[in-house]
């Protein structure tokens, strides 16, 4: 008897190459079966007919500790209204402040949580409307040795080195935080995920620096530091990096994404490699929501749904290198998502304040974690 049984929705896993009405059943933690007709023995039958299941959707980029920064939102509240049951913490904690985030945070949290470690020993800890101090502005906070020990005894949990450049997360220091955590990330044979906003550096610099596998965040961000030009041509630098196998992470935060930006992009068919929200204390009421808003988005632009359920599960899931995440087949995780397609009039607002309407949107059913139903979608 299986522990779990979702009836008659239309499964969409893009790793399986799935999408048609399907079963799915889950036991003792784990996808067990899937397929047209499981019947319908089972300690617990949800009829997700009329509905979208798709694989735990992972926000690759979150900040989710709560109470200990002033950027952190909740994560159990996010996810109930985004179906989200994997978040990537990014950068929010360094070595100096892990342990709370191990302790407070990741272990009593019903969803999953991973965690790029910050090159930066306090994390970020300056980042409010009225306080806004980078990480990486003073180098003294930039202890590789700390950064390497710490990550070496939490290999469990964290999946990168997150570095923030930039005029506004770096000031003076240029490409060092960046350079820093690579050399980090070589000796744990792990990616780093590079934050950019104004310069200096520039995108060309930080581009040069990124090996295949690390992640470029704020990918489709707006003017300056934008991957297009004024005319909507994409930059020769970006299209290297796309060749070489930079990753490019959408999040869109308060100010890492621009329809300009995405609409040239796609238009060239170079679809972002992961989507993600970038959820924090000052977007998690708009523009960014969640990160099933931001896959709202990219549908309103005309990107295919099983592209976009693809950015959100199976690539964040290679890109994290957890190959056991992002997918429905029997014996991974029993993590899901249930979501519906709902018709309308949305409007959608990116962070240089453009209105993009659209016909349809996302909306989260429910969550399935570890095999069991956890909450219904849409709360919170």
């Amino acid at each position: 008897m299986y522990d779990l049984l979702l009836k008659g929705g239309r499964v969409i896993d893009p790793a399986q190459g799935l999408d048609g009405v399907l079963d799915v059943a889950f036991q003792d933690g784990l996808v067990a079966a899937i397929g047209a007709d499981l019947g319908d023995v089972a300690r617990q039958v949800r009829n997700v007919a009329g509905r979208i299941v798709t694989p735990g959707l992972i926000d690759m980029h979150a900040h989710v500790y709560w109470g200990a920064t002033s950027l952190g939102v909740d994560a159990e509240t996010i996810a109930k209204r985004s179906g989200t049951t994997t978040f990537v913490d990014a950068g929010s904690a360094g070595a100096g402040n892990f342990a709370g985030l191990r302790k407070f945070i990741v272990e009593p949290a019903a969803p999953r949580i991973l965690a790029y470690l910050n090159i930066s020993f306090p994390g970020i800890f300056g980042f409010s409307k009225t306080v806004m101090v980078g990480e990486c502005e003073d180098l003294r906070l930039l202890d590789s040795r700390e950064c390497l020990a710490l990550a070496e005894k939490n290999l469990d949990l964290i999946v990168g080195i997150k570095a923030r450049v930039g005029a506004k997360a770096g000031g003076s220091s240029g490409l060092a935080p960046l350079l820093l955590a690579i050399e980090v990330a070589e000796e744990l044979d792990l990616p780093v995920m590079a934050h950019i906003d104004f310069p200096p550096p520039g995108r060309k610099e930080v581009l040069e620096a990124l090996r295949p596998g690390d992640v470029l965040t704020h990918c489709f961000r707006p003017f300056p530091n934008a991957p297009v030009t004024r005319g909507n041509r994409i930059r020769e630098d970006i299209l290297e990096a796309h060749r070489r196998g930079i990753i490019f992470d959408i999040g869109h935060g308060f100010g890492g994404f621009a329809f300009k930006s995405a609409r040239a992009m796609l238009a060239e068919g170079i679809m972002p490699d992961v989507i993600s929200s970038d959820v924090h204390v000052l977007c998690c009421d708009g523009p960014a929501f969640d990160v099933l808003a931001v896959m709202s988005k990219f549908m309103a632009l005309g990107m295919p749904m099983v592209e976009v359920i693809r950015s959100a599960t199976q690539n964040p899931a290679r890109a994290l290198r957890r190959p056991e995440l992002g997918s429905l087949t029997p014996g991974t995780p029993g993590d899901a998502t249930i979501l519906q397609q709902v018709e309308g009039r949305f409007e959608h607002v990116d962070v240089s304040n453009e209105v993009v309407v659209a016909d349809t949107r996302l909306e989260s059913r429910g969550i399935v974690l570890r095999g069991a139903w956890w909450a219904e979608g849409g709360e919170g």
